[in-house]
C-alpha cells in the first residue's frame, strides 16, 4: 500500500503522529507551564530528624535511593563524607518504565513499587513517588523526601553517630554564602539541564540553555581563584553541584541537549569535579553504567530506540585534579 502513498504524505504522517505520541508523554513525564517550559513539582515531606517526633538515633533511619537519580546521589555523597554508613543504611530502587517509577529489587513491606511505599506511609497520597527517601523505621514512617534538607539534617543531627563528625559542610560563618550559591545554582544548573532535557517549546529551552551555560561560565571564573565554591573548605553547595557535573557529559550533554560544551572542556570545573570524585568514599557513591543505563534506557520520550551510549569513561575522573594550587593563588590575591 506504502507504493500508493506520496512520499511527503507518508513522512508529514508520521510526524504528526509521532509529535502527538511524544506531547503525550512528555505531559506525564515532565509537567510544563503555558510556555512549555518545564515546571519541577515540590517535595510534600517536609518533616526534620532531630525533634521530638524523630530524635537521632543509629540504626533507625534509612535512606531510598536511585543510583541515577542526582538529588538521592547527595545525600549518599554526604553520609559517606560524614561517615554515617553505619548509622543509616540504605535501600537501592531501580526505575521500572514498564512499571511507570521506581521499585524495589525485593518487596519492602509487601510493597514492589516505591508508589505503594508512599501510599502505605500516607493512605490517599497522591503525589510522586522520589528518591531521596528518608525513612523512620521505628515508626514505619516517612520523614523527608527533600534532598536539600536531607542533606543538611544528615551534617547536623547525627554527629554523634558520625565516623567524622568534626566534618561541618554547612558551617554558620559560610551558611548565607552556601545559599547564594544554591540560589544560582539550583534553577540554573541543577534543575536546568532538565529544565533543557524536558522544554517542550524552542522558546524554553533556548532560555533554559542560556541560563545553564552563563551560570556554569560564571562558577569556572569563580573557582579560578578557589578550590571550591565558598573558598578553601568544601560545603553543600558543592556537593549540590557535584552530582549534576557527574552526570553531565556522560547524560545531560547529548540526551538532555545541554551541548554547548562538556564539562571537560572546562579547565576549573573539570578539575574541581575530579577533586571532589577522590574524596574519600565519594566515588564509591558513583555509579556512571547506571545513570546511562537508566537516562539512556528509561526516557523513553527522549531516547526512543534505548541505545545507550559506550563512553564517556570513568578514569578520566581519576586523573590528577591540581585543585592545591588554587589555595595558593587565592591566598595571594
Amino acid at each position: 500500500m506504502g507504493n500508493f502513498l506520496p512520499p511527503k504524505f507518508v513522512i508529514a504522517t508520521g510526524q504528526f503522529v509521532w509529535t502527538k505520541m511524544w506531547q503525550i508523554m512528555m505531559s506525564n513525564l515532565a509537567p510544563k507551564d503555558a510556555k512549555g517550559a518545564y515546571v519541577r513539582p515540590t517535595s510534600e515531606f517536609r518533616e526534620a530528624v532531630g525533634n521530638s517526633k524523630f530524635p537521632p538515633e543509629s540504626g533507625r533511619y534509612r535512606l531510598y535511593v536511585g543510583m541515577s537519580c542526582p538529588w538521592a546521589h547527595r545525600t549518599l555523597v554526604v553520609r559517606a563524607l560524614k561517615g554515617l554508613q553505619d548509622a543509616i543504611p540504605v535501600t537501592v530502587v531501580h526505575p521500572s518504565p514498564t512499571e511507570g517509577g521506581w521499585v524495589f529489587d525485593s518487596p519492602q513491606f509487601n510493597c514492589r513499587r516505591l508508589a505503594e511505599f508512599y501510599q502505605k506511609a500516607q493512605p490517599g497520597y497522591e503525589g510522586r513517588a522520589t528518591v531521596p527517601l528518608l525513612w523512620d523505621s521505628q515508626n514505619q514512617a516517612i520523614v523527608n523526601n527533600e534532598s536539600s534538607e536531607i542533606i543538611v539534617m544528615l551534617n547536623n543531627q547525627l554527629n554523634e553517630f558520625a565516623a567524622r563528625p568534626d566534618l561541618d559542610l554547612y558551617p554558620e560563618a559560610l551558611q548565607s554564602q552556601i545559599e547564594e550559591w544554591n540560589a544560582k545554582i539550583y534553577p540554573a544548573v541543577n534543575n536546568g539541564v532538565y529544565r533543557c532535557g524536558f522544554a517542550q517549546t524552542q522558546q524554553a529551552y533556548d532560555r533554559a540553555c542560556e541560563e545553564l551555560f552563563s551560570t556554569l561560565d560564571e562558577i569556572e571564573l569563580t573557582l579560578e581563584n578557589r578550590r571550591y565554591l565558598c573558598g578553601d573548605r568544601l560545603t553543600l553547595a558543592d556537593v549540590r553541584l557535584f552530582t549534576t557535573l557527574f552526570r553531565f557529559d556522560a547524560a545531560y550533554f547529548g540526551l538532555f541537549k545541554c551541548n554547548r560544551r562538556r564539562i571537560c572542556d572546562y579547565p576549573n570545573l573539570a578539575g574541581y569535579l575530579r577533586d571532589i570524585y577522590q574524596l574519600p568514599g565519594v566515588s564509591e557513591t558513583c555509579d556512571l553504567e547506571a545513570v546511562k543505563r537508566d537516562y539512556y534506557g528509561n526516557l523513553f520520550p527522549l531516547n526512543p530506540g534505548g541505545i545507550i551510549p559506550s563512553g564517556p569513561d570513568v578514569d578520566y575522573l581519576r586523573q590528577p585534579h591540581n585543585r592545591e594550587a588554587k589555595l595558593e593563588i587565592g591566598k595571594r590575591q
